[in-house]
């Protein structure tokens, strides 16, 4: 019998997902393992692949659907042999996913209340002809479409409130914006009382510059939702020191010449996340989440580190990187951050993490205050290595020197543990050789 694909939960938390991309189509055979589709959750773009092998033989679900259940049927698979129109025709139809749900609140409000009993009487003329229904919409003109047909109609030019919609209750779907031609709305009838429908403005006011309004992606609605809770509810403390680095860059110049032959490059963020982590090792106070009536303290050092992928940012962690060898760290990040910027990276990828470092050197950022990532309490900012004036043993001289500046959660971490770990780090960081012990 044909196999139900229902929307699957990719993570702990998902509730809902959208379905992003189908790689597959009616007809096409997949394997176990086989990637079918690409779903986009809270915090990224994942694959999803097939379980059963069979023959795909309808889609339930277009690509670019919003807010899809976890549990929704999405496709049908049929076994070999299986007639796939038969088990196309097994998939829930449009009627059997709203059945049960309430009825369109616009629907109840222009619903006739029951007549009171009265007399009968005499028969009615002829009815005249019924007029073609509108376009479904409900309090305040709403359009009621599917997720994929108003995309459609944005690419298109189509203005959706003088579309017929053909799906339950009403609803446009695909099918008639496709059938529809580009232009204005009808005019509005001339007895209809005028209705102004003004755009909201923005938060903070209108401006007057043209824009373009893009919609939030999951990813980028729960950076948001997360970075104004951790400035809202996390007492930020910030410490700076500045750190000379001219012996950490000769000595990765030396690891790397011998490691060469492995293929293995080390990057200077490849070693500040083993400095991160050593000193965590070493002033384990900060190596800590506040947690209400309690404090963890952990035992491992797992460091997020902070990634700019397409969707957003997101930090994937490097587990137990104070045990971990520079060679190991490096090979790791390098994966991690393809996978990140592929929007292929697994929950277990990047959720946890006890600590963050963010290192924006690259973009030639001199110093800079990073905001925690709850329920972490602490992350450490990075910024570019640049010759400056600098004292070499009594004498001023010219030095590679880096401004570091640690967020710290002033609830957990006491500010004078705080200076211990940014000491701990800059020393690391001044006498590397504490990196390969």
């Amino acid at each position: 019998m044909p196999t139900p694909i229902k929307m699957p939960a990719l993570s702990p938390t998902m509730e809902e997902g959208t379905l992003a991309k189908w790689l597959v189509k009616p007809g096409d055979k997949v394997e176990a393992g086989d990637i079918m589709a690409e779903i986009e959750t809270d915090k990224a773009t994942m694959e999803f692949e097939a379980v059963d092998e069979g023959t795909i033989a309808s889609i339930a679900v277009d690509e670019g659907s919003e807010g899809v259940k976890v549990g929704t049927v999405i496709a049908m698979l049929a076994e070999e042999g299986e007639d796939l129109a038969e088990a196309a025709a097994a998939a829930p139809s449009d009627d059997a996913k709203t059945k049960g749900k309430p009825a369109d609140e616009s629907e109840k409000a222009s619903a006739p209340a029951a007549p009171a009993p009265v007399a009968p009487a005499p028969p009615p003329p002829a009815p005249a002809p019924a007029p073609k229904p509108a376009a479904a919409k409900s309090d305040g003109d709403r359009i009621i479409a599917s997720p994929l047909a108003k995309r459609v109609a944005k690419q298109q030019g189509i203005d959706l409130s003088g579309v017929e919609g053909s799906g339950p209750n009403g609803r446009i779907v695909k099918a008639d914006v496709q059938g529809a031609k580009p232009g204005a709305a009808p005019a509005r009838d001339a007895s209809a009382p005028a209705t102004a429908s003004p755009k909201a403005a923005p938060q903070g006011g209108e401006l007057d510059a043209p824009y373009e309004a893009q919609k939030l992606n999951k990813i980028r609605k729960v950076i948001a939702r997360r970075l104004t809770e951790a400035k809202q509810t996390i007492p930020h403390i910030y410490l700076t020191v500045d750190v000379r680095l001219d012996a950490l860059l000769d000595l990765r110049k030396q690891l790397n010449a011998s490691l060469e032959a492995d293929g293995v490059k080390l990057s200077v963020n490849d070693l500040l996340i083993k400095a991160l982590a050593r000193a965590l090792q070493r002033v384990p106070k900060c190596n800590v989440s506040f947690q209400g009536d309690e404090l963890f303290e952990y035992a491992r050092q797992d460091i997020s580190v902070a990634v700019a992928a397409p969707s957003g940012l997101i930090t994937p962690i490097i587990r137990d990187a104070g045990r971990k060898g520079l060679a190991e760290i490096s090979t790791e990040m390098k994966e991690l951050a393809g996978k990140a910027k592929d929007g292929k990276l697994q929950p277990q990828e990047y959720q946890g993490g006890t600590a963050s470092l963010s290192n924006l050197g690259m973009f030639g950022t001199k110093q800079f205050d990073a905001v925690i990532n709850p329920p972490q309490a602490m992350i450490l900012a990075v910024g570019a290595g640049e010759k400056r004036p600098h004292v070499i043993d009594g004498a001023l001289g010219v030095a590679t020197v880096m401004s570091a500046t640690g967020s710290f959660d002033h609830r957990a971490i006491d500010g004078a543990d705080g200076a211990a770990l940014m000491q701990a780090f800059q020393q690391l960081c001044e006498n590397p050789m504490g990196l390969v012990v």
